[in-house]
């Protein structure tokens, strides 16, 4: 019996369902098999399908066939209505017990039938509806995450459960809003799905020490489901915080000498950490000095306290630097500032620094008798000093310089009524209670001078004319003194004063004994006209007593100035000023002369002459206006050119006189002038090559400009690099010149006024000569504040040292009181200074006087040489030890002389010098510093101490190259500087679990001085490395059935955290119920083995996700795949392998490419037929490439356009255009053609081409019809226009520079003839003009100047600085004696030093 399969779709009655029936006919019995899918949850008698009418059976059938399901051990959740052919539901169908995941989910039997047998199979397809909401294995999620964990770290949610399957499967997860966490879901292979929680935002314990959220699941169905877990998270701490200081600055206050343990202050800082991270301790940081042993600090609590003995006279302000650190070595820092209150424990103490016990009789009031220092060590109201003495006693106390008394006069004294006095000084300070202290001074009367010289008229006028001789003797000033002897002998001298920015010591000078005034230079009326002085009249008594009077001098003028012609300008060719017409008139104006005289009155009236003219009788000259007119008509037989001198002439006595010559042009045209005037006539012969000879002189001109520039610049560099090498030679050049020359002629404007003797060198020639004040000449002068008479020079000194202290050594007096500077560390022995020449006072005036040095500190380092008058070193000055870190540093003292009382207060500052190096007090520092430690956290280093000053102090901390840290460098009010270390790119201690820094501190000192400490930082670990898989995905492979403990693989992670936060633990994640009981998973070791009953037929793969989770809550996840193996008894098994191989087929993409002729922006003429060429003529080829293959890439040529197509055709295949006919005369020049490139492929792609072609047989005719080919006709008409003006300007340039040069070698030329150099080391005699002559020996001031200068190579671009008078002798007065002496003699140049090789004077006054 044949065999026949059926198939019929039929529609499921009653459910709405669709049904398919599929039957099979065998040949020994009838078998069909019919579907339904029916919801689950279906109540009871709910109708499954018809199988009567889906089987085609009636019910008869059904009856008689005794129809009845077969269900085997499963249950029967259908049962048969055979009177109604149907099945329907006899048990509650709950697809989640009867298949779990399993999809699609169905349940089968058979349905019977006898008489004949008939079997059905019947399967029931139980489709899902959303009965279940997504659940969670737990309520409450709890993770404990360190603050440090970086973004992007994961944590594995824990999964929901959903039986349903489907869309009413699980779906979605969400997590509740937060700025920390998103949430990233996962599918796995299955199709089931879990979530992963990764941070986004740094955690920050102190602002969110705890998270709450929740992960709620969400299904697919209709109504939706959800299920909800919260997540607890708790952010463990981590040392990313460092300590605050509540206030950047602690201000507090101590009394002096206040007790150990005294509470000062407490300073506070906050640290926003927790637990050990948070916990704080204090310390000072940068102690100076002893302040380590004046406060102590608690460094759990923050009080500070007092230490040590505390004076407020030693120090009066504390700064100090405070620290707090947490246990992971983050700083902050502070200060505190001390302000010491001052008590009154110390008593004034009188110090008597000077005490005449003689004073005179006619002593005025305010005359000091004693000078009384008074100290007290307190400060403010304890340390304010009131000082008087005994009532009814003429005298008074005044404060003259701090700490300084002046016990004065207050009365004129009688000597011969109280001839001495008992004076108690009291000194009293206002300190509660106030101390007090006393001493006892006995003072003797004297007779004194008390007139002072008195001049016979307040103001005098003197009369003198210009140009005088120098050394003119011009008045006489007279005084008288009513004393007598010593007290009556009267000295003359110049008050010091500014006479038009001049000293008028520059102009005149004045006998000391006899008052006779003398030009010391003549005059010019033109300069100035008159100026007035003063005269000063000084007796010789002690103190000296003066009276001034003042000089008017009134310069007369003498006509020494020629009148100067203004116009016409005068050049060096004659030219041709004015131009007078034929037709001009009688008195027509020709031009005018413009002259004037520097000169005043009638030495400045001009008068104008007419000395030379072409024709006398044409021209006259105005005498008094300078205007020259016609004096007759003008006619046709005047010459063209006329010339006329005019003399301009003016009325001084001798008369002088300028001439100007004039040019006058008769005519009517200028062509008439130039006829006569060939300067003005023009070359007519062009040169037909006129352009190029223009751009050859340009060039030839232009190439001698520039390699004139270069010629001079090399001779200056050479001049330059010889002046280099002559510097440093040591043999001067000092050519001889004969002294004393003056001049003798007596006329023109202060002609060689001065004769010096001057040594310059080959190149001073450029140098200027600055006239300054004799130092030479002292100044009796009377300081107010000491009664003794002093004799100071008004100047600085530069003192040289022995050869072994080379060292410049500067002084200056100030009132009373003289400073020098020295350096420390000076030799014993070593010059100070001269202190008899610097305070004006002479040998005997020391040793008489018994000059001594008086100094409070116990230790001398200067002594005084009173035989030499000069102040040496006494003892080592180390500038450290005597001040510290204060600046300026010095110490003073005072030096005393008697008969009469004179007290000088010396200062000397001592300079530092670079003797110390920076030093730090440990070699080595230590940091802990943990990894999470923010960026800009701030390390306090250690500071370096120098005890070196100003420049040669610490100046810089170096830190050296690294990638984590930087320097910032910090200054203290006091000036120190200190160092932080500040933290610019993250720690990782897995990649640099150390470092080692050095920190170095360099002075600013020459040699530059440095110290060095090492800086070693430990990095903390923090847990900001989660556990990582060594593999994403474990494949491994078990037997089924195998036995429980079977080993099936091992995982494993690592973390390169250390400690705990390395330690990693293993666990299954997600795992459904029925896993759990199958697998097992060792938390230490990572291995896994089988735990349950493995069956090949439920599950033949299973995928587990594993999690590995450090002790800070990090973790990574991967997946173990896990196939069962059912195996049958072939050994070994066997396999078969096949070849794949792929073939890719073209496709035409690509268009053709020209090659030939190459196209550019602007269509060119390719090529050029002539007009004989024959048929098949070879115009050009097209070549073209088509980077595709086969038929795409079969390239054809096709002639698209053509300006004539009979003339050319292309070959299809070769691309070859030739001629196809004859080229005739008629055919056009210009031949456009365009051709087409195709390929063959489908669909085909193309390219275009267009070719030029002229037909013809020369260039020329191309030019026509291509403007392309043809040149810009438009010449620039203006060229040689420009060619000229291009050459006349470089022409211009090359003859200044010529001229330039030539004038300056003149002018150097003439300089040359006064100073001739000398090419040997022979004396050379200069030559002189006849009006010098020797005046040796006449005059009052002979030998005017003298100087001796030795000049330098490089002295071109100095100022020539004139010292005093080498061979003049002053006469003054000693107020030590009662003679003249001479105070001052010639100094010789020392040249054999040979040590120093220039001369130099040993002092420079500026007046």
């Amino acid at each position: 019996m044949a065999s026949q399969t059926l198939f019929s779709p039929l529609r499921c009655r009653g459910c709405g369902l669709d049904a398919f029936l599929f039957v099979v006919l065998s040949c020994s019995f009838v078998a069909g098999q019919i579907r339904y899918s029916v919801p689950e949850e279906m109540k009871k008698g709910s109708l499954i399908g018809n199988v009567a009418q889906d089987l085609g059976l009636d019910l008869k059938r059904l009856r008689t066939g005794r129809a009845h399901i077969v269900a085997g051990e499963n249950t029967q959740y259908a049962e048969l209505k055979i009177d109604k052919g149907i099945l329907v539901v006899k048990e509650r169908i709950d697809r989640e017990q009867l298949c779990g995941d399993i999809t699609p989910c169905s349940f089968s039997f058979e349905i019977i039938l006898e008489n004949p047998i008939e079997l059905h199979r019947v399967i029931v397809e139980i489709t899902d509806v959303n009965d279940h909401s997504p659940t969670f294995q737990n309520d409450d999620l709890k993770f404990e995450i360190s603050e440090s964990a970086v973004p992007g770290s994961r944590f594995v949610l824990e999964s929901a459960d959903d039986p349903d399957v489907g869309l009413n499967a699980l779906q979605r997860y969400f997590l509740t809003s937060n700025d920390y966490f998103v949430l990233k879901e996962h599918a796995n292979p299955d199709g089931t799905k879990f979530a992963e929680m990764v941070i986004q935002k740094v955690l920050d314990r102190e602002e969110h020490p705890y998270l709450s959220l929740k992960l709620i699941a969400v299904d697919g169905g209709d109504p939706q489901r959800s299920g909800t877990v919260n997540i607890d998270v708790t952010v463990l701490d981590a040392n990313d915080n460092v300590p605050v200081f509540n206030q950047t600055e602690y201000r507090a206050s101590v009394i002096e000498n206040a007790r150990k343990g005294t509470y000062v202050t407490t300073v506070n800082a906050t640290d926003a950490d927790s637990g050990s991270n948070g916990k704080i301790t204090y310390y000072f940081s940068k102690l100076k000095g002893n302040v380590a042993d004046m406060f102590s600090i608690d460094e759990n609590s923050g009080l500070v306290s007092v230490l040590g003995q505390i004076d407020y006279e030693k120090d009066k302000r504390y700064e100090i630097r405070v620290e707090a650190k947490d246990q992971g070595g983050l700083t902050d820092s502070s200060k505190i500032i001390i302000e010491v209150i001052d008590v009154n424990d110390n008593a004034p103490i009188i110090s008597v620094m000077s005490f005449s016990s003689t004073i005179s009789e006619d002593a005025p009031p305010g005359t000091t008798v004693a000078v009384i220092k008074i100290k007290d060590y307190d400060s403010d109201d304890n340390g304010r000093v009131t000082c008087s003495i005994n009532e009814g006693m003429p005298f008074q106390v005044i404060s003259s310089l701090s700490d300084y008394y002046n016990l004065i006069t207050d009365a004129y004294f009688d000597r011969e009524t109280v001839a001495e006095y008992n004076i108690t000084v009291i000194a009293i300070d206002s300190g509660s209670p106030p101390l007090s202290s006393s001493a006892t001074l006995r003072l003797s009367l004297s007779d004194v001078n008390d007139n002072a010289p008195v001049f016979e008229k307040r103001t005098y006028s003197v009369y003198v004319s210009e140009n005088n001789s120098p050394g003119l003797s011009l008045f006489t000033v007279s005084a008288r003194d009513s004393d007598w002897h010593q007290n009556a002998r009267i000295s003359y001298f110049l008050a010091e004063q500014q006479i038009g920015g001049t000293p008028v010591s520059s102009l005149l000078s004045i006998n000391a004994e006899t008052g006779v005034l003398h030009a010391v230079r003549s005059f010019d009326y033109e300069q100035v006209k008159q100026f007035s002085f003063i005269v000063k009249a000084q007796d010789g008594g002690s103190p000296p007593l003066s009276s001034n009077a003042t000089i008017n001098v009134l310069i007369k003028d003498q006509n020494d100035n020629a009148p100067q012609v203004l116009y016409p300008v005068q050049t060096g060719g004659s030219v041709v000023a004015e131009m007078v017409p034929r037709s001009a008139d009688v008195g027509y104006l020709v031009a005018k002369v413009v002259a004037v005289d520097v000169d005043s009155g009638q030495n400045a009236w001009l008068s104008y002459k007419l000395q030379k003219a072409t024709d006398r009788a044409l021209f006259e000259v105005g005498a008094q206006n300078g205007e020259i007119r016609t004096v007759r008509q003008v006619t046709d037989k005047d010459a063209v050119k006329q010339k006329l001198t005019v003399v301009v002439q003016d009325n001084g006595q001798p008369s002088r006189s300028a001439t100007v010559n004039i040019n006058v042009a008769v005519a009517d045209s200028f062509p008439e002038v130039l006829s006569e005037f060939p300067d003005f006539t023009h070359d007519k012969d062009y040169n037909d090559n006129l352009t190029f000879y223009l751009v050859l002189a340009l060039a030839v001109v232009s190439f001698l400009f520039v390699t004139c520039l270069v010629i001079i610049i090399s001779v200056k560099i050479y001049r330059w690099r010889q002046s280099r090498i002559f510097y440093q030679s040591s043999l001067p050049v000092i050519p001889y010149y004969p002294p004393r020359y003056a001049d003798a002629g007596g006329t023109g404007t202060l002609r060689h006024l001065y004769n010096y003797d001057v040594y310059r060198t080959t190149e001073s020639r450029k140098s200027d000569c600055e006239f300054v004040r004799p130092c030479s000449q002292n100044v009796l002068v009377v300081d107010p504040s000491c009664t003794g008479t002093t004799q100071r020079q008004i100047c600085q000194k530069s003192v040289l040292d022995e050869t072994d202290s080379p060292v410049e050594i500067f002084s200056y007096t100030i009132d009373c009181q003289i400073r020098y500077s020295v350096p420390e560390e000076m030799k014993r022995g070593s010059l100070i200074g001269n202190v008899a020449q610097d305070l004006g006072l002479d040998l005997k005036r020391l040793q008489r006087g018994r000059a001594r040095i008086v100094t409070e500190d116990s230790t001398q380092y200067a002594e005084l040489k009173p035989d030499k008058g000069i102040l040496v070193v006494s003892q080592r000055i180390d500038r450290e030890q005597l001040c510290g870190e204060i600046t300026p540093c010095s110490f003073s003292f005072e030096i005393i002389l008697e008969n009469p009382m004179e007290l000088h207060q010396v200062t000397v500052e001592i300079t530092d010098i670079n003797d110390n190096s920076p030093l730090f007090r440990k070699n080595q520092m230590s940091f802990e510093i943990s990894e999470s430690a923010a960026l800009g956290s701030r390390f306090a280093l250690a500071t370096a101490e120098d005890p070196d000053v100003g420049i040669n102090a610490l100046q810089n901390y170096i830190l050296t190259k690294n990638d984590h840290f930087l320097i910032k460098q910090h200054s203290n009010p006091d000036g120190s500087k200190y160092a932080e270390m500040v933290l610019q790119k993250a720690l990782d201690r897995e990649e640099h679990p150390q470092l080692s820094l050095k920190l170095i501190a360099v002075d600013g000192g020459n040699p530059q001085r440095s110290g060095t400490i090492n800086v070693d930082v430990t990095v903390l670990d923090v847990n900001d490395n989660a556990p990582v898989f060594n593999q994403t995905v474990y494949k491994a492979t078990v037997m089924e059935n195998a036995g429980i403990g079977t080993y099936i693989t091992t995982v494993n992670a690592t973390d390169t955290d250390s400690g705990s936060n390395g330690e990693v633990s293993y666990l299954f994640s997600n795992l459904k119920e029925h896993l759990a009981e199958i697998f097992h998973i060792d938390g230490s070791s990572g291995v896994v083995t089988v735990a349950g009953n493995i069956d090949f037929e439920k599950d033949k793969r299973y995928e587990i996700r594993v999690e590995a989770k450090d002790q800070g809550g990090l973790t990574d996840t991967s997946k173990i795949r896990l196939t069962v193996k059912a195996q049958d008894g072939g050994s070994p098994p066997l396999s078969s392998n096949a070849t794949v191989n792929i073939l890719i087929q073209d496709q035409n993409d690509n268009a053709p490419q020209v090659l030939y002729p190459v196209q550019t922006g602007g269509s060119v003429v390719a090529e050029m037929v002539p007009r004989s060429a024959d048929v098949g003529y070879l115009v050009t080829k097209v070549v073209a490439v088509d980077v595709d293959s086969g038929q795409n890439a079969w390239l054809s040529y096709k002639l698209q356009k053509a300006t004539d197509r009979a003339l050319f055709e292309v070959g299809a295949q070769n691309g070859e255009i030739r001629t196809v006919r004859q080229v005739t005369d008629k055919d056009a020049v210009k031949q456009k053609l365009t051709v087409v490139v195709a390929d063959n492929g489908q669909p085909s792609r193309s390219a275009t081409v267009n070719i030029n072609v002229a037909v013809a047989d020369s260039f020329p005719e191309v030019l026509s019809e291509f403007p392309d080919f043809t040149h810009d006709k438009d010449y620039n008409d203006n060229l040689t226009f420009y060619l000229v003006l291009a050459l006349a300007v470089v022409s211009f340039l090359f003859i200044v520079s010529i001229i330039a040069i030539l004038s300056v070698k003149c002018y150097r030329w003439r300089r040359e003839r006064m100073f001739y150099k000398s090419g040997a080391n022979l004396p050379v005699i200069p030559y002189y003009p006849p009006l010098y002559a020797d005046v040796g020996g006449t005059g009052t001031l002979q030998h005017v100047y003298n100087y001796e200068v030795c000049r330098t190579t490089d002295s071109r671009k100095s100022d020539l600085k004139y010292a005093r008078p080498s061979s003049e002798s002053i006469i003054s007065l000693d107020t030590s004696g009662s003679q003249t002496l001479t105070h001052m003699q010639r100094q010789k140049l020392a040249s054999d030093s040979s040590h120093d090789q220039f001369s130099v004077s040993d002092s420079v006054c500026r007046y």
